[in-house]
């Protein structure tokens, strides 16, 4: 940028450039980049890479992972039942928690969970995880899928569709896919992009802080060999790195600096990395207050936003997927089987819940079974 490397009175045929490189660079330089929107570049960039979409995933994950699951079949709620001692032991490999947590997290990152059930016949021995991003559905003549691929370093193995599928296939709502969710990601890639853009100027400026984005004019004479090195060496030492950041720029023998950018005031990088924040919490729909985003007043207090957190995010994303288990998991047994979340053991939730047992219990006009019913209990023995 300042012309190191270059010392003047060089050969001057060493000098190309082409006629119309002005134009292009003029005609890039307000074009953005932003990154792939495949899910491995996402997954990295928005997951692995920020810690904002790390924290809204772990948490969205980990609340719906620990919210308890009642089942209930066609005589009503069990307390003990056979899918409920497999879901509290999925695999040899994993638990409950963990297990729930890994089918959640690729829902959210994909848009698409895929259990893989394991077993000869009847309700399955074993549950697996698999991962999206190595799944692949086969569609038939009519449209629904007959298979799916799961490919692995150059190798598929391929799980036929039959009456029962081995594969439970469980994805969010996407408006133009008929086979694949959209994922949350996918919806704040822009906002990942911009907040990850501005974690590395801030790391850039701390990195490199007295390197102004500008260039130093010669407004006399040229500079001899010598006056150029001591310029080169004298930017390198005093004004250049985090320590150096702020330092006054003296320049003489007819140098003048002309700044070429944007000062951090004058681009609020911190007012636009937290606004990037907030729209990242916002698409996958964790309260900013939660993620410890500053500036959001949007909820009274702490508990407030916790339970708006469990009621809008965490509670539809566990009823949807356990909609889909139960339902598949029914086919397998044989034996219509409903999966919920126990909202009466959420302790977020526990406030809403007290007020709605009192006000149906202080009902005079209701039958005791009719507000057992409404409160989601079996009805009395008779």
């Amino acid at each position: 940028m300042f012309g190191f490397g270059k010392k003047a009175g060089g050969d001057a045929r060493q000098v190309k450039a082409s006629a119309t490189g002005r134009l292009a660079a003029m005609g890039s330089a307000g074009r953005a980049v932003w990154s792939p929107r495949d899910t491995g570049s996402l997954t990295r960039t928005g997951f692995t890479g920020n810690p904002v979409g790390f924290r809204a995933v772990k948490l969205i994950a980990e609340a719906a992972a620990a919210v308890p699951i009642v089942c209930a079949d066609a005589e009503g709620r069990c307390d003990v039942h056979p899918v409920l001692e497999l879901l509290s032991r999925p695999n040899g490999a994993q638990g409950r928690s963990e297990w729930l947590e890994g089918l959640f997290g690729q829902l959210l990152l994909t848009g698409d969970a895929y259990v893989e059930a394991v077993g000869s016949g009847g309700l399955p021995v074993e549950l697996h995880v698999l991962r999206s991003d190595r799944m692949s559905v086969v569609p038939g003549a009519d449209g629904w899928p007959v298979a799916y691929d799961y490919t692995v370093g150059g190798r598929k193995h391929r799980f036929h569709v039959g009456e029962i599928s081995p594969v439970c296939h469980v994805r969010a709502f996407h408006p133009q896919d008929d086979h694949y969710g959209l994922s949350p990601m996918q919806a704040a890639a822009s906002a990942l992009d911009v907040h990850n853009a501005a974690s590395r100027w801030s790391k850039g400026l701390l990195d490199n802080a007295a390197r102004p984005s500008g260039a130093i004019v010669n407004t006399g004479e040229g500079l001899t060999p010598d006056q150029f090195d001591r310029l080169a060496v004298e930017m390198e030492a005093y004004h250049q790195g985090a320590r150096n950041a702020g330092r006054p720029m003296l320049l003489d023998g007819g140098l003048d600096w002309k700044p070429m950018g944007f000062s951090p005031a004058d681009m609020e990088f911190q007012k636009t990395k937290e606004a990037a924040a907030r729209e990242i919490a916002t698409a996958f729909g964790v309260p900013p207050m939660m993620l410890g985003i500053p500036g959001d007043a949007t909820y009274a207090n702490y508990v407030e936003a916790n339970r708006a957190f469990y009621r809008l995010t965490v509670l539809p994303l566990v009823g949807k997927v356990c909609e889909a288990l139960g339902h598949w998991l029914g086919l397998h047994a044989e034996v219509p089987v409903t999966l919920g979340a126990d909202r009466d053991r959420v302790p977020a939730l526990q406030g809403e819940r007290d007020a709605e047992w009192q006000r149906i219990a202080a009902a005079d006009f209701l039958t005791a079974d009719e507000k057992r019913r409404m409160l989601g209990l079996a009805p009395l023995a008779t």
